[in-house]
């Protein structure tokens, strides 16, 4: 997020706001560090739907007495390439990262390796989960189902998935990982959410009302929460997203036994939200190092690739959170005001310290 009317702050003094939070509503020490961990992360990133933004929901799963936020983290099910792992009911972070390490472990050891978390709910952004493994040497897979139905099938006009993202991370050797990170919708929640912060329209195509007609006005696309999947219209291929959005609430809810989304009511309590984990070591596949040098010759040749736009240089996916990372870790996150006055609401309301206001009037 940029602007002339955001601030920016520290990544730290970001962590220690969300921190302070955090454990005024008596969140557990070992979980409030992942947690944050990941949300710094999406903003570094620039996945601003995914960082602070998501507090405002975190507060009101809070106050709906739909988030356990001392939860009980365990394995319920283990062979020497699989898991099972419990999140107890509270935010998504810890018993994600708990997980994506577990099949870190494995995959190093069998070659191959998949972990699924249930009883969980949002664990941020997926690429994050998927780096880790790519960090490590490793192809990383990660895919979430969402607390909520958003996505509205093909020739559908009610939800039946989440926004259900996926996330896809491959080690290279002198170039940056290759990070895809999407949602099967059209666009993620969190973007309504942006754009309606800055009073901005969203593009004809991302949402619709209960008719099945377009909405670009965002918070009349948030009240309805009625989410395109990825193409839009069956001419554009949005049955290809259904589809895939389809895939990934069956590896993380069907498989993981996780509460399915179109399944779910609105019964009180945690939503039950599942989570998938996978990892690939390319040294049971490739001579140590070939898969990383094979792959650095794939970037160089996108990057390579003739524009089409003389201005604009081909991407490859990874490379403007990587981007984005290096400057915001230089110059701060940029939070827009209403950003910082949530936090602030949330630090007075829950009898925490407001950290950000030195930074914020800078």
């Amino acid at each position: 997020m940029t602007g002339t009317s955001t601030v920016r702050i520290s990544e730290h003094r970001v962590a220690a706001q969300l921190a302070a939070i955090f454990a005024a509503w008596g969140m557990a020490a070992d979980v409030i560090e992942p947690t944050v961990r990941v949300m710094v992360e999406a903003d570094l990133r620039g996945i601003d739907s995914h960082g602070v933004t998501m507090m405002d929901v975190y507060d009101t799963l809070r106050r709906d007495g739909r988030l356990n936020l001392r939860p009980d983290i365990r394995v319920v099910r283990e062979t020497p390439v699989a898991a099972v792992v419990d999140g107890g009911g509270g935010l998504g972070h810890a018993p994600s990262v708990k997980a994506m390490d577990m099949a870190i472990a494995k995959g190093k050891s069998a070659g191959l390796a998949a972990v699924t978390v249930r009883n969980s709910n949002h664990y941020g952004a997926a690429g994050i989960y998927a780096s880790m493994a790519a960090k490590a040497g490793l192809i990383g897979i990660s895919t979430s189902a969402v607390h909520k139905a958003a996505i509205v099938p093909t020739f559908g006009t009610r939800a039946m998935f989440g926004t259900n993202p996926l996330a896809f991370a491959a080690p290279a050797s002198a170039n940056r990982p290759f990070v895809l990170d999407m949602a099967t919708s059209t666009a993620a929640i969190g973007k309504l959410r942006l754009a309606a912060m800055a009073g901005k329209p969203v593009p004809e195509g991302w949402a619709l009302d209960e008719a099945g007609r377009p909405v670009t006005d965002p918070r009349e696309a948030l009240a309805h929460r009625l989410m395109t999947p990825l193409g839009g219209t069956r001419e554009m291929g949005g049955h290809k997203g259904y589809g895939l959005a389809a895939m990934v609430e069956i590896l993380s809810s069907v498989l993981s036994g996780g509460s399915i989304a179109a399944l779910r009511g609105e019964a009180p309590g945690a939503y039950g939200v599942g989570h998938f984990f996978m990892t690939i070591d390319p040294k049971a596949f490739r001579d140590e190092g070939e898969f990383e040098t094979d792959l650095d010759g794939l970037i160089d040749a996108l990057h390579g690739c003739p524009r089409a736009d003389p201005g604009q240089p081909v991407l490859v996916h990874g490379d403007p959170e990587a981007d984005s990372r290096a400057d915001r870790r230089a110059n701060g996150i940029p939070l827009h005001p209403d950003q910082v006055g949530l936090l602030r609401r949330l630090a007075r309301d829950g009898g925490a310290a407001f950290l950000l206001e030195a930074e914020e009037g800078a």
